[in-house]
């Protein structure tokens, strides 16, 4: 008789509070893309009082048809290349800073502030590198870009590594809850964790 043959998984249990380099890819083109497209609906303003101003000195309907026109036209291509230029930088910052944050995670076995310091260090400092400009300007750029990417992320890392511990803790109470029999829902237990807080 031949023995079952074990499979073994490679996949490895993701950390506690490490992101979804997915979801927040996603998240970052879309923000991105509002950020773009709203940016350059804002600067088309003055662009569109110049047209104003054409539109009331042209006194032919035709003429005035096509000038506005034409402005619509100029308008929508330049919010339209707007949104997809930001849509594509932010999505590739968020790209990068969480998939360096993730494989920091992994590599270490650890998810702490040092990962978020490490992402945007190196995140900050290869956008630093793409800039346009002479070697020197570039070699500026990286520097720079990797003690404020690291004094940047260094807050924002302890923040979410103690927000992860609370989730992490109101998430032990609910589990020691459901095992006592008191079934609550996840609103329910929020609340009564906040009403501890606030009655401490």
């Amino acid at each position: 008789m031949e023995a079952p043959e074990e499979t073994t998984s490679n996949k490895t249990q993701r950390l506690a509070g490490t992101v979804n380099w997915g979801t927040a890819t996603v998240i970052g083109v879309f923000a991105g893309m509002l950020y773009g497209g709203s940016k350059e609906a804002a600067a088309s303003v003055s662009k569109d009082a110049e047209v104003m101003l054409k539109l009331g000195s042209t006194p032919d309907k035709r003429e005035q048809y096509r000038l506005m026109r034409d402005a619509m036209e100029k308008r929508f291509i330049r919010v339209t290349r707007g949104s997809i230029v930001g849509g594509v930088r932010l999505g590739m910052f968020t790209a990068a800073f969480c998939g360096i944050q993730n494989l920091l995670a992994e590599k270490r076995c650890v998810h702490d502030v040092f990962n978020v310091v490490g992402a945007g260090s190196a995140t900050a400092a290869s956008f630093g590198l793409i800039m346009p400009g002479s070697l020197q300007w570039r070699a500026r750029n990286v520097v720079l870009g990797s003690v404020l990417g690291a004094a940047l992320c260094f807050p924002l890392g302890w923040i979410q590594l103690k927000l992860v511990e609370k989730a992490n803790e109101g998430n032990m109470v609910a589990k020691d809850s459901v095992q006592r029999g008191e079934a609550k829902s996840g609103l329910g237990a929020a609340i009564d964790r906040l009403e501890e807080n606030l009655n401490k």
